[in-house]
């Protein structure tokens, strides 16, 4: 491997890009074991009930059909404290999709012809999969998800915005949205004894380990995950999920090892997304901008098995200073899949909603959408009262207006128009929390002179292997080409799943304390090292999450330029620009990629990603890749680009580093539809903008009716 530079910063290549291009990285169900057997599930057909009877005598009869796993067969589990993981275990059927059997096969199509003669019958119950703000079980939560408090007041919110000389009150939606993956959701499971090996597509292995151990009663020491190498998993393999248990389980059953790979359509119903949300701003501000109230009110929906709820409000606890604020949540139980973590969880559809209306507030005031996001700069957190660590969104604002050359900008709504075509842009800001939870990591010097770094991380696709390295060869002083890093692997030192933005932060700690002391060992040793090499392990439990004195955030700009067809009602982005102050950038080429590839996630939310909930049924009508429409390269424009301003900040990591992942999306829905308010003068105020809305929009517009 050449040298492609000693420190943080440069743009080293992905080392396992190679691999993956050319097929030699393996994915958890490309494991050709001998005697491999397959399963396929078998999903519950109605919304809410029992199972009262299954036949699987058909089902044993199709060549090649090993096993049928029911209620009544399974192995017994442990209580898990995921609820979605008792699966097989009682014959509930807790919403549509819940898996009620799994058929074990010599091959996968044998698994689904058997799957598919399987008969099921149900005793039925009423269901209600249907989100309303004035649900009568709605309630208010302790805790939204993270762990935050589910509502906050300060002041007299809603005296001070009745008050107010200016005032915006407005009503958003963001419907269910789904993480679909390039690898769906598989696992290879073997026994070997009492040992359980599982090769498992995870964003943490150290978790699943943990988890199967306490689900199957057997010794952490005795189970191995492997997640090598992961397709994508966007939030929806942050823990374990049903896959992995009955791949186990079959594989127990079978004595043989098993592979589970879940058909794409099944994901939404057993995998998590994005709950949908139903948000109601109410900003009020003085003539000049200044704001004077902030309410934020959340509703949203959770699973009748386990609460999660989506925190859509938490991201204004942080943005714009007001000395009256008020944001809350509500959720309602309803007989739906267990939603979970989407890419930027609470920050990316409250940020939808906030951003949005600070852009009605700018239109109100007559005021530049961007100079009214600098006069609300707050000097402290506004919920914690906590200093920044570091704070530049204001030069992000200026940068990106810079880039963009928005000061060209007419500010009058359908200024310009190519015939047909109405054309606007539009401006966003975005944030994101510094995460971080403790890691454990191994280096070791060998006596050839290179390096191998240990640590149970997680490449998702964002080149974690490599930054890690840079990370090593930085704490060593040497040459990136003489340092080798081991990831994927639950025997490897412990380490925290790849979320919430917090991977490098938090592996390339322990990584920078163990080479930091490698470093000072060998500095005083003499002679040859021994055979095996010289090691230094590191924790940093005690540090890493050791409370901070100041509020640690990602902050950035996202700019758009749209055009949208009268014709058609199709809106196409012509232009995406995001500017981010995420600390120091450890590697700009895998950066760049990060940053692109949220913003484009971003403009899926944004125009074409949603799902409907079936109301009679109680199933996600759009459940695979045919329906569920996420953007492809002909959506994107060739003008993406992703810049930032740099940080030195000292309060947060060895590196200086904040997360990158998931910024990304934050701030570009918002910077889309107000551009598609300044191209139409229409504010469209449901997600996603789609041909359909946008049409019927524009009738209402030039027949005088009531705009959305």
């Amino acid at each position: 491997m050449a040298d492609t530079g000693t420190a943080l910063g440069a743009p080293a290549e992905r080392r396992e890009g190679r691999d993956k291009v050319t097929g030699a990285a393996r994915y958890a169900a490309e494991h050709p074991l001998p005697r491999r057997a397959h399963a396929w599930p078998v999903p519950a057909t109605v919304a809410a009930g029992s199972v009262r009877a299954i036949d699987t005598a058909a089902a044993l009869d199709v060549p090649g059909v090993l096993s049928v796993l029911t209620h009544e067969n399974a192995p017994r589990l442990a209580e898990p404290d995921d609820a979605t993981l008792a699966v097989l275990q009682n014959d509930r059927v807790p919403h549509r999709g819940w898996f009620v059997a799994l058929v074990v096969a010599d091959t996968m199509e044998a698994a689904r012809a058997g799957a598919a003669a399987v008969r099921v019958d149900y005793a039925v119950r009423d269901h209600d999969v249907t989100l309303t703000e004035g649900h009568p079980a709605a309630y208010v939560p302790e805790e939204a998800n993270g762990g935050y408090p589910a509502h906050r007041e300060q002041g007299d919110p809603e005296g001070a915005f009745c008050s107010a000389p200016v005032r915006v009150d407005a009503d958003y939606r963001v419907p269910p949205l789904h993480n679909h993956p390039m690898e769906p959701h598989a696992a290879t499971a073997r026994w070997e004894g009492d040992r359980l090996v599982v090769h498992d597509s995870s964003q943490g292995a150290t978790t699943v380990r943990t988890v199967l151990a306490q689900l199957f009663g057997i010794p952490e020491e005795s189970v191995t995950v492997l997640s090598e190498h992961v397709g994508g998993g966007f939030g929806s393999k942050g823990t374990p999920r049903p896959h992995v248990v009955l791949a186990a389980m079959a594989a127990r059953v079978t004595g043989r090892p098993v592979t589970l790979n879940l058909p794409r359509r099944r994901l939404p119903a057993v995998v998590g997304h994005r709950a949908p949300t139903l948000q109601r701003v109410r900003l009020g501000a003085t003539a000049d901008g200044t704001l004077t109230s902030v309410l934020h009110e959340v509703t949203t929906y959770t699973s009748r098995i386990k609460e999660f709820v989506e925190q859509a409000a938490m991201p204004t606890r942080v943005m714009y200073g007001s000395p009256h604020s008020l944001t809350t949540h509500r959720v309602v139980p309803l007989d739906v899949p267990s939603p979970s973590w989407m890419r930027a969880p609470g920050e990316a559809p409250g940020m939808y909603a906030l951003e949005s209306a600070m852009d009605e507030l700018a239109v109100e005031l007559g005021m530049d959408p961007i100079e009214l996001r600098i006069a609300n700069e707050p000097d402290t957190e506004p919920d914690s009262g906590k200093p920044f660590s570091s704070r530049h969104l204001v030069e992000c604002l200026r940068e990106g207006a810079r880039r963009f050359d928005w000061s060209r900008r007419d500010p009058r709504p359908g200024s310009r128009q190519e015939g047909p075509l109405l054309i606007g842009s539009g401006v966003a800001a975005a944030t994101y929390p510094v995460l971080v939870s403790p890691s454990t990591a191994a280096a070791r010097a060998l006596p050839d002179g290179d390096f191998v770094v240990r640590v149970n991380a997680t490449d998702i696709g964002t080149g974690a292997r490599t930054v890690l390295a840079q990370v090593a060869a930085d704490a060593l002083g040497v040459p990136l080409d003489r340092v080798r890093t081991e990831v994927g692997s639950s025997d490897l030192p412990p380490a925290p799943l790849a979320g919430g933005s917090s991977g490098t932060a938090s592996w390339g700690w322990a990584v920078h304390e163990a080479c930091s002391r490698l470093r000072a060992r060998l500095g005083g040793h003499e002679g040859r090292l021994p055979d095996g090499g010289i090691e230094e392990r590191a924790d940093t439990a005690g540090t890493a999450d050791a409370e901070s004195d100041y509020a640690r955030h990602a902050f950035g700009a996202h700019f758009a330029e749209v055009a949208v067809d009268t014709v058609t009602g199709e809106v196409r982005v012509r232009r995406l620009l995001g500017v981010y102050a995420a600390g120091r950038i450890l590697n700009p080429r895998t950066a760049r990629s990060q940053f692109i590839g949220g913003m484009t996630m971003g403009l899926g939310m944004a125009l074409t990603e949603g799902s409907t909930m079936d109301a009679p049924f109680g199933d996600f009508t759009e459940s695979d890749l045919a329906s569920y429409h996420v953007p492809v390269h002909a959506d994107i424009p060739p003008a993406v680009e992703a810049y930032w301003v740099d940080e030195d900040d000292p309060h947060l990591n060895p590196m200086g580093s904040k997360g990158i992942g998931e910024i990304g999306i934050v701030g570009t829905p918002a910077a889309i539809g107000n551009a598609v308010h300044h191209a139409t003068g229409i504010r469209l105020r449901e997600l996603p903008l789609t041909p359909d809305r946008v049409l019927t929009a524009l009738a209402d517009h030039g027949s005088g009716g009531r705009l959305p």
